[in-house]
């Protein structure tokens, strides 16, 4: 059966990268784990490591995309929770035979060999969760 792993990443979504990450390097002193353009999702994301997960900050990089809208109906602050999970498609199975509503009904191929699926806000208590299958690693 489908397990979740651990919290692969909370996602905070700004309209200002800059500013964002200067609260979260200079107050709080955590390094910049990287930065990367994310065209599919038409976004920036800087990733700030901690522990075994990590903090993304997310900024759109168009004013007509998904996350432009949520920015401009909801504000900057907490986007999402990403948990990790050892069988995506498992998971999404399990999830639809329990009738719970999903974004994605597939996984999505994502950078770096990850697939991805969201669950909808409404089923998890107002909460966006993303499931996150990390590649398998060949030996």
């Amino acid at each position: 059966m489908a397990k979740v792993k651990k919290i692969d990443h909370i996602a905070v979504l700004t309209d200002n990268l800059e500013n964002a990450l200067s609260f979260w390097q200079d107050a709080l002193g955590m390094e910049l784990g990287g930065l990367e353009d994310v065209p599919a999702e038409k976004s920036l994301v800087a990733f700030l490591p901690t522990g075994g997960s990590e903090i993304e900050l997310v900024q759109p990089t168009t004013d007509d995309s998904g996350l432009a809208r949520y920015l401009e109906k909801r504000g900057p602050g907490m986007h999402h929770v990403c948990l990790e999970v050892d069988d995506i498609a498992g998971m999404l199975l399990r999830l639809k035979e329990q009738d719970i509503q999903l974004i994605n009904e597939e996984p999505v191929s994502g950078q770096h060999g990850r697939k991805y699926a969201f669950i909808h806000p409404k089923a998890a208590g107002g909460v966006l969760v993303e499931l996150y299958e990390m590649p398998k690693k060949l030996i």
